[in-house]
């Protein structure tokens, strides 16, 4: 295995992701301090069946070599071709490098593969280290589309050419 990895999830990683999402530190920022409260039956049952069925609708579970699984990153287009995009990581994951490597690898999927014209995060406004990777990634604040998200998020996008240029320079 290389040092970093990026794999779609298979039924094997879903303990690791049962563990990320139960984990009150990682969910605190998209308002689950104590974790989702999900069990492994759910995650077999009602959400594995769901994933990785289509180019449109990536999950991936994020491994290094020295600390195993880190966390997972996802994306999903929309019917309007806008891209929803995710990442959650372990502390022993953060400040690594890891979340840029990750976010890079599922933008690019969810642009070649998924067909995407922009890319959009809508992160907690208290995540300040989240906020920061978005930017260095390229992704540009806009209005939020939508009336229904409360004033507690921010809403980033980065269009496809943009992308390009961004790998380019």
């Amino acid at each position: 295995m290389h040092k970093l990895m990026i794999r779609e999830t298979t039924i094997e990683d879903l303990e690791n992701v049962l563990n990320l999402w139960n984990d009150g530190d990682v969910m605190k920022f998209v308002g689950f301090p104590n974790g989702l409260g999900v069990d492994l039956n759910h995650l077999k049952e009602q959400w594995f069946p769901t994933v990785n069925k289509n180019i449109r609708r990536k999950h991936y579970s994020i491994y290094h070599e020295d600390l195993g699984y880190c966390g997972e990153s996802f994306y999903s287009v929309h019917d309007n071709l806008k891209c929803a995009l995710d990442i959650k990581l372990l502390v022993k994951a953060r400040g690594k490098g890891i979340a840029y490597k990750a976010l890079k690898h599922a933008i690019n999927e969810a642009f070649t593969i998924g067909k995407a014209l922009a890319v959009y995060v809508d992160p907690n406004k208290q995540n300040e280290k989240a906020i920061a990777l978005y930017k260095k990634l390229g992704f540009i604040e806009h209005k939020h589309p939508s009336k229904e998200v409360g004033i507690n998020h921010y809403y980033f996008e980065i269009r496809y050419n943009d992308w390009l240029t961004k790998k380019e320079g």
